[in-house]
């Protein structure tokens, strides 16, 4: 049985009395999407098998005790190494090579978002581009700090894999509104009008989710089976987003692309 949190948001309290509603059926295992929803079933219950998919990191999280030794009930597939978030950096570098201040979209208090920062900022400045943070705590804050951002040249943004996830129609907006090259970390922005993205493969790790709950139910312990990062990420661009910015990608970038969206 599964919680579903579409978009990564934290109400916590529905969450807490829909997995106490599915624990009391007593299922063989529940799979959650999420941080949040993965808590909400990690308190429900201590001994039910919980397969997790999308969390950004199941240690600091509280999850599990490591990810080769989960050690309890909850197991399953984290939603990125924070590594990967300086590839938006280079990406963004690549195909605007004026760049040279990147904003990056965060939420202060997620500590996920907090780390993949010092990874952008880190690889912000090998690359001679200047990282600032914008907070994305809610959308009046990401409009302010977007339009006073776009008042200096050569800027581009990046929006982490975190809550921003909330407002991702007004991002990709406010992106065209300022002519913004922006770099998005899951495809479904650019097929929404987003410029390009880069992220894990969130199909595939469903894969991997289902097939940690055939082993499950075949006998194995969640305890035993460790938390595994993603192997297979997609590059998607939107030729006509970049049309519209003014933008020629290149053709190497392009052969690169796993998706090209025309």
């Amino acid at each position: 049985m599964q919680i579903e949190d579409r978009w990564g948001a934290g109400n916590l309290e529905l969450y807490s009395r829909y997995a106490a509603e599915l624990v009391a059926l007593a299922p063989d295992v529940l799979v959650g999407s999420g941080g949040p929803i993965t808590r909400a079933l990690q308190r429900a219950t201590q001994t039910i098998p919980i397969v997790f998919a999308i969390v950004a990191d199941p240690i600091g999280g509280g999850y599990v005790r490591s990810l080769a030794r989960p050690g309890g009930n909850p197991t399953g597939f984290m939603q990125f190494e924070y590594s990967f978030s300086g590839k938006w950096v280079q990406l963004l570098k690549q195909m605007v090579p004026s760049v040279s201040r990147a904003a990056v979209l965060i939420n202060p208090e997620d500590a996920s978002d907090a780390a993949q920062f010092a990874v952008i900022q880190a690889v912000g400045t090998l690359l001679g581009v200047e990282v600032s943070p914008i907070d994305a705590g809610d959308v009046d804050e990401i409009e302010r700090g977007v339009a006073q951002f776009a008042n200096f040249a050569n800027g581009g943004l990046i929006v982490t894999a975190g809550r921003t996830i909330n407002f991702y129609e007004r991002i990709i907006a406010l992106s065209a509104l300022h002519r913004l090259p922006t770099i998005y970390p899951l495809r479904f922005y650019v097929g929404s009008g987003g410029l390009i993205s880069y992220g894990p493969d969130l199909v595939d790790q469903y894969r991997g989710v289902a097939t940690y709950v055939h082993r499950i139910l075949k006998g194995a312990k969640p305890a035993d089976l460790p938390v595994q990062a993603p192997t297979k990420f997609e590059l998607v661009m939107n030729l006509k987003t970049a049309k519209a910015l003014g933008l020629s990608i290149s053709p190497s970038l392009l052969a690169a692309a796993d998706e090209v969206i025309e």
